[in-house]
């Protein structure tokens, strides 16, 4: 009877799962980010003449056109890690470029390290598991810290929402590499464009080198738009572009010197657009000013989840956006590998406001990396012979720097005229610079702090390496296992085997366009990825005799702790 009893219990569980995933495929719409690297709005659809982007242009054409976005700061691992939470990265000790890193591209002093994140503040895709959703990234990461194996259902060069089960609902990243700053340092083999007609902004030499430069950076957007093209195809023969939010934009601005690792416009301000399922808001603009914080709750907001209220960003769509409009972005630029640097910038999208809190240090900062790019070096050369004619180019140069910057963007694109001294800009610029140290007020900015005693006192408490997970308790049942939480702000996730741990890594074929030749995976067709893990939800994990929990608890920043036990 007991047995009876056991069986009518697991036959309803059973049913009423099934029942719910074919309500959540019903109701849950699925989400792509097409995500490219190191680019401003050098594209066709934001009037640039030269670029040839058809692919992009056609999506802009079918969606929102959004015209004033701006990420948090100039350089990659910073504005991932928040656009990844959906909070600023000096709130959260992610503002020095890179945590991760080589000893010799780290100040002395200071050791690699994954940033510990506040209690509870999470990888956003976290919350769209919770609910159901399959979530994949193909396949750079770069957060400034190591994410728990909670946030993503596959994150490598093999994921793909094609592996999900039958209607799941599914959030997918596709990260396009080709236009990269790697990808002027290498240059492609052939331009696509006359180097005799570029046209360079005004704080460049109009240099042949510049200008090869120049081509070679449109060379590679165009690549780029090749490779949104067959993602689309791929979306559209898969029978879910009509009714997925297909999102573009660039983590932030432009590839070349003086461009990327800037809080300027063009370091922070982004191509984005968004296709809407069915056709909805087709060829439409949006003129609102947004930050990259804003992605992390809108998309929460798309999938029907309330935004969780330590968000600091906006949801723009979906059931929980909202009508209040941004009236200032913020942006900040520290640490470049081992040079320092403190800049904070607010922009209200028509003028923008600079406060260099280190004036005794240039505007340049001398990298190893970025001086291997053909128009850096020449840069360099004309420096130290003395040949630099062009006054803004100059600037780059100059100590002391001035400590207050201000520039009307939409007459001034280039930010070369600063008026931050013109009495008739006045009132603008005490606007500005009350609202930003308004701001990083409420920010509590944590690059204040010396960067090793952040890491070593205030998250390793005084250690050499970071503290480790509590494991949590756990519950043998009748049916299954419990687990209790025991450190705050922790994921959860595990995974069941039979009889014994074994196929924790599993081969699978690649699906990356062009990331994994980018990032040197050579010919290689198949890599091998980790066995995903489910997330815990609270309530009984349901065992048969003889199989093995293996859990795995971690909060951001510490080491993980796993634990296993037999049922």
């Amino acid at each position: 009877m007991r047995f009876l009893l056991f069986l009518l219990k697991s036959i309803t569980i059973l049913f009423c799962l099934g029942f719910a995933e074919m309500i959540l495929a019903q109701t849950k719409t699925n989400i792509v980010w097409i995500v490219c690297e190191d680019i401003s709005p050098f594209i066709g659809a934001y009037g640039d003449p030269i670029v040839r982007t058809p692919n992009i242009d056609k999506l802009a054409s079918e969606g929102i056109r959004f015209t004033h976005v701006y990420t948090t700061a100039g350089v990659c691992a910073p504005s991932r890690s928040s656009i990844i939470t959906g909070m600023n990265q000096i709130n959260i000790g992610t503002m020095h470029m890179r945590t991760h890193n080589r000893p010799d591209l780290m100040p002395e002093g200071v050791p690699s390290h994954s940033a510990v994140l506040p209690v509870g503040v999470k990888a956003f895709p976290e919350f769209l598991r919770k609910v159901g959703y399959y979530t994949t990234n193909n396949a750079k990461e770069d957060y400034q810290f190591e994410e728990p194996v909670t946030v993503w259902d596959e994150s490598s060069v093999a994921a793909s929402y094609t592996n999900r089960e039958g209607n799941q609902p599914f959030f997918s990243v596709f990260n396009l590499a080709i236009s990269h700053e790697s990808q002027i340092i290498s240059p492609p083999d052939s331009l696509y464009y006359d180097v005799e007609k570029m046209n360079l902004p005004l704080y460049y030499e109009n240099t042949k080198m510049m200008r090869h430069d120049m081509a070679a950076m449109y060379t590679r957007i165009e690549q780029m738009d090749d490779d949104v093209g067959e993602v689309i195809a791929k979306l559209k023969a898969d029978g879910v572009y009509e009714n997925s939010y297909v999102f573009f934009f660039s983590d932030h601005g432009g590839n070349l010197p003086w461009m990327k690792r800037e809080i300027l416009e063009r370091g922070t301000r982004i191509p984005f657009i968004v296709k809407l399922p069915n056709g909805k808001s087709a060829g439409t603009t949006n003129n609102d000013l947004i930050s990259s914080i804003d992605f992390a709750p809108t998309v929460l907001s798309i999938a029907g989840i309330k935004p969780p209220e330590y968000l600091e960003g906006k949801a723009f769509l979906g059931e929980y956006s909202t009508s209040e409009k941004n009236k200032y972005v913020f942006a900040a630029r520290d640490r470049m590998a081992n040079k320092y640097d403190r800049v904070r910038s607010v922009s209200d999208g028509t003028f923008r406001y600079v406060y260099n809190f280190h004036p005794e240090v240039s505007k340049y900062q001398d990298l190893a990396y970025r001086k291997q790019m053909g128009s850096m070096q020449e840069i360099l050369d004309l420096r130290d012979s003395g040949k630099i004619n062009n006054p803004y180019l100059e600037d780059w140069f100059n100590t002391p720097k001035e400590v207050e910057e201000l520039y009307y963007t939409t007459k001034d694109p280039d930010e070369i005229n600063n008026l931050a001294k013109n009495k008739y800009y006045q009132s603008k610029k005490d606007e500005l610079k009350k609202a930003l140290f308004d701001w990083l007020s409420r920010m509590d900015d944590k690059a204040q702090v010396c960067e090793s005693d952040m890491v070593m006192n205030d998250w390793w408490k005084g250690k050499n390496k970071p503290p480790t997970t509590k494991s949590p308790k756990l519950k043998k049942l009748k049916e299954g296992i419990q687990i209790t939480n025991q450190e705050p702000g922790a994921s959860i996730g595990y995974r069941i085997f039979d009889g014994q741990v074994k196929d924790t890594v599993i081969t699978k074929k690649m699906k990356s366009w062009d990331f994994a030749y980018v990032m040197g995976n050579g010919n290689n067709t198949e890599v091998k990825v980790s066995k995903p893990w489910k997330v815990y939800l609270g309530g009984t994990i349901p065992l048969k005799k003889g199989q093995i929990l293996q859990i795995n608890t971690q909060r951001i920043g510490y080491n993980p702790s796993e634990d296993l036990i037999k049922f």
